[in-house]
């Protein structure tokens, strides 16, 4: 499909039907997560898309373009969503959007397996009034278990246009396209749904009380609604949220038009009246928001009774039996551990090759780029600086990270599409609970494997603020893959002995997972403690949706792990090492007096302390200016013991000569190693966690909580060691 740039604003031009025809027209697409929305989204549009913050909102959104029968539409796949009546700042977006960014139509997107359950998301858009073409998804997952639809009945009943589709297999996405432009482009069904009457459209119906008190205020707000002469949603819409006073809906509200129409004195005495009626009754606020959500519910169930069928038997068989064996106390979590160790043994023994093929490359064609350079008549010093400061930080980084991120982050993604990872968040619930915290945290904490950055950023799928911090403060415990380089180093050349092959990879695998299950358990032990003290309260509930076992489309999930997580990981690697490099230089190559530079000054001063948790100063200095990228570390200490100005490419045997050299033993293999799994996030890390917390406060206690535990636990450490093992 051809495509055009286009810019989306969150208020279209009002355009006659002449001009219509020639503008591109902004398509909202909604739905629950886990229904293939994405899917459908990369399908029609391709890679003519691109992805930015919201106004005012943290949350990214992804937008892309796509041509059909001459007709361009800007697609928004917005978050995924339950209903519009938000608890979290993704939800929010998806409802705002819906109801305030005047989309020209909305693809709400449902699974076909569980129709009614998502139906309730279609009938609150309906009622807002916005043109609604429905896509029931996954049909191929419904015929596997033998559940029967009648998509033209459904289409009768909702008076909407209704398309079945299989994204994976990239099925109906034509005829998808196709209700589309009928909708809004032939007439008489262009804007089939806002165009109906009220009346004609199915109405969720709600108890008498609460259609007593809108019929009190949907007049009232409908001459408010039309003196604005804006596109707002249905007054019955925004009556209903009056009435349940959703506070996030009316800021947004209020926020649109200018004004607060709950703070006009028609409308608030309304509400007043209507809330000492409901006092007069004894109906609370609780009972009222229930009354209003089942009435979805109720709607959704009358509306597919007739549409849906059932086999009689059991279909869900095979779902069930992998997940009492994935899920069940006794099997769950061996089987999480042995999973994890397999891809880390993979990551291990895959990233070796590749590493080193990519490090004699980068570095190989340093000394031609040198040659170059003389040639071009560059002072020796800029080269040096750009040579052998930025460029070798920047070869170390590729070289090191790249391999391992484009084996660990497939494997990842598979078992993602497989259908794994919510059985895992599962698993981990009952820990995050008796530890006062969410249980989603085990699916940021999962992305936190490949990226603190991006665990930071997933923790928005948690509704409570308090929760989402502890999230996001205790998210660095889980090792990035940029850790993992320094670890496997550790690991190979001091704890495994002379292992090597397959012993070697599977004893360091099992290692590195011991590591992890201790940043695991240090997570919980955090997350309690936060709970108990600064972040007080009590874990809140919510719904953990179960997709079924799906077989992993082994392809799309390579080009999309490296194309979306491995290239943008990287990349942000090393823009942060590149100016790493350059401080590296300066420090390595200023002299303060005689042959002494900032850089041995520096761990100079830091060695006394650094000794007191099992390293020396030049490991503490690594840390420290390993901040911007952790692929950094161990170069940098390797450069701090040859007393050299920049990097060198130091291998195997030679790299374990240098530090025994310097004084390293199994203790500080060990201490290196914990310090490694504990202390502070990177700068990307932290720039995010800035971000998405939106306190300096925060990003702060971010920085100390893992650093106070780690120094804690070396020195723990290397005390009972050196006492239980005098030297």
């Amino acid at each position: 499909m051809k495509s055009k740039a286009a810019a989306l604003t969150l208020q279209q031009t009002c355009l006659s039907p002449a001009q219509e025809k020639t503008q591109q027209k902004v398509i909202a697409l909604a739905g629950n997560p886990n229904v293939g929305k994405s899917t459908i989204f990369n399908a029609l549009t391709g890679m003519k898309q691109h992805t930015g913050n919201w106004p005012g909102k943290t949350v990214v959104n992804a937008r892309g373009t796509c041509t059909f029968h001459d007709n361009t539409y800007t697609l928004v796949d917005i978050p995924g969503c339950y209903s519009l009546m938000a608890h979290s700042a993704e939800e929010e977006v998806a409802r705002d959007f819906i109801c305030f960014g005047e989309p020209d139509a909305v693809i709400v997107v449902c699974d076909a397996t569980c129709l009614e359950r998502n139906l309730n998301l279609v009938l609150q858009i309906m009622e807002a009034g916005r043109p609604v073409l429905l896509c029931v998804n996954l049909l191929d997952e419904a015929r596997k278990k033998k559940i029967r639809l009648d998509l033209s009945l459904l289409s009768f009943r909702l008076r909407l246009p209704v398309a079945g589709t299989t994204a994976r297999s990239s099925r109906g996405l034509d005829e998808l396209l196709d209700e589309l432009e009928q909708m809004l482009f032939s007439s008489p069904l262009s804007g089939r749904s806002s165009a109906l009457p009220e009346a004609s459209t199915p109405r969720v119906v709600y108890p008498e009380y609460i259609e007593e008190a809108l019929s009190l205020l949907v007049p009232r707000l409908k001459r408010i609604c039309s003196a604005s002469g804006k596109k707002l949603p249905s007054a019955r819409f925004i009556g209903a949220r009056l009435l349940d006073a959703n506070e996030s809906l009316q800021a947004s509200l209020k926020n649109y038009l200018g004004f607060d129409p709950a703070a006009i004195p028609e409308i608030s005495g309304t509400l007043e009246e209507i809330r000492q009626m409901l006092e007069d009754r004894g109906i609370s606020r609780e009972q009222l928001h229930d009354d209003l959500a089942s009435a979805f519910v109720r709607t959704a169930e009358r509306v597919c009774k007739g549409v849906v069928f059932y086999p009689d038997e059991d279909c869900d068989k095979k779902d069930r039996k992998l997940d009492r064996i994935f899920t069940s106390r006794l099997t769950g979590f061996p089987i999480m551990l042995l999973g994890l160790l397999g891809i880390f043994w993979l990551t291990i023994t895959g990233a070796n090759y590749p590493s080193a093929l990519l490090s004699r490359l980068l570095f190989g064609l340093e000394d031609r780029l040198a040659l170059l350079f003389s040639l071009a008549g560059v002072p020796a010093v800029l080269t040096d600086v750009l040579l052998h400061g930025v460029y070798r930080v920047m070869a170390w980084v590729i070289s090191v990270m790249l391999p391992p991120m484009a084996i660990f982050f497939p494997l990842f993604t598979l078992l993602e599409d497989f259908g794994y990872l919510p059985r895992v968040a599962f698993n981990l619930d009952r820990c995050f609970q008796s530890c006062s915290a969410c249980g989603k945290q085990a699916l940021t904490m999962c992305m936190g494997f490949g990226c603190n950055a991006a665990g930071v950023t997933g923790c928005r799928i948690i509704d409570s603020p308090r929760e989402r911090l502890i999230a996001i403060i205790t998210n660095n415990f889980v090792p990035c893959n940029g850790r993992f380089p320094t670890m496997l180093s550790i690991i190979t050349l001091f704890l495994i002995g002379g292992a090597g092959g397959l012993t070697g990879s599977l004893l360091g695998a099992c290692i590195l997972v011991a590591l992890i299950v201790l940043g695991v358990l240090m997570t919980f032990l955090v997350s309690r403690l936060l709970s108990a003290t600064i972040l007080k309260g009590v874990p809140s509930s919510f719904t953990l949706e179960m997709p079924p076992y799906r077989r992993p489309q082994i392809l799309k999930v390579i080009v999309r792990s490296i194309v979306d997580r491995t290239l943008k990981v990287l990349g942000r690697a090393v823009i942060s090492a590149a100016p790493a490099g350059l401080l590296i230089w300066v420090l390595a190559n200023v002299p303060l007096s005689g042959q002494t530079t900032l850089l041995t000054a520096l761990t100079g001063f830091l060695d006394p302390f650094a000794r007191r948790l099992g390293m020396d100063g030049c490991i503490l200095t690594g840390f420290l200016l390993g901040l911007p990228a952790n692929e950094i570390v161990v170069p940098i200490i390797i450069m701090t013991y040859m007393a050299r100005g920049s990097l060198l490419e130091v291998e195997g045997v030679q790299l374990m000569q240098l530090f025994t050299a310097n004084g390293w033993t199994w203790i500080t293999a060990v201490s290196t190693l914990l310090f490694s799994l504990m202390h502070w996030p990177c700068a990307t890390t932290l720039l995010t966690i800035r971000k998405e917390s939106g306190s300096l406060k925060w990003t702060l206690l971010s920085f100390l909580v893992p650093t106070v535990c780690g120094i804690i636990l070396c020195f723990l450490f290397t005390t009972a060691a050196r006492f239980l093992f005098p030297a």
